[in-house]
């Protein structure tokens, strides 16, 4: 039986805080400074978000990209930027390892906006599983290895607004660089 955790103790924890930068791009002359930033780590924690819909048969486009080292998260409102091509520069490195969580979905949104195929990611559903962990939510692998609550009250929020909240914010960059968080603390555990 591996590790696993309860919803009732996920909810008992303390609440996570991205204490790193968080840098909102949403005009285009931002984004090859973000790029150029991003391009010099070895490990980024990736994810997406889209508006949700609430009616049968409305799909939305991928609305924001997170891309997070360790003390910068990079929030990219695709809804207002586009698609711009220097994230195909991120997203296709072979050199830069991409660590996401149930990483087809987010495949399936970013191929409605680029054509080129995403290189070197890690999906934590499957990673965990070799570290014993049964869980495979965000949330709970999080909790079980550091004992702190991600706060998920955002997650249906409009991600097209036209601004961002501080705590869509906080949400955007937490999901990121947890991943980052966990698979450079569960590589760190088994070179020990």
């Amino acid at each position: 039986m591996g590790l696993t955790i309860t919803k009732e103790q996920v909810n008992e924890l303390p609440l996570e805080v991205f204490e790193g930068k968080i840098i909102v791009i949403d005009h285009q002359d931002r984004v090859k400074k973000a790029v150029s930033r991003l391009m010099q780590a070895d490990v980024i924690g990736f994810d997406t978000e889209t508006r949700p819909s609430f009616k049968r048969g409305e799909i939305h486009k991928v609305a924001l990209m997170q891309l997070s080292t360790e003390d910068e998260c990079f929030l990219f409102r695709l809804n207002r930027i586009g698609y711009p091509d220097e994230l195909d520069d991120i997203i296709c490195n072979p050199g830069i390892k991409k660590i996401g969580l149930s990483l087809r979905d987010d495949f399936a949104a970013i191929r409605k906006r680029s054509e080129k195929a995403p290189l070197n990611f890690v999906d934590l559903q499957s990673f965990v599983d070799k570290y014993d962990i049964d869980d495979n939510s965000l949330q709970k692998i999080y909790a079980i290895l550091f004992g702190k609550k991600i706060s998920k009250n955002q997650r249906l929020s409009n991600w097209e607004a036209n601004r961002l909240t501080e705590a869509q914010q906080m949400y955007a960059a937490i999901d990121a660089w947890a991943c980052v968080r966990i698979y450079k603390f569960l590589k760190q555990a088994q070179a020990v």
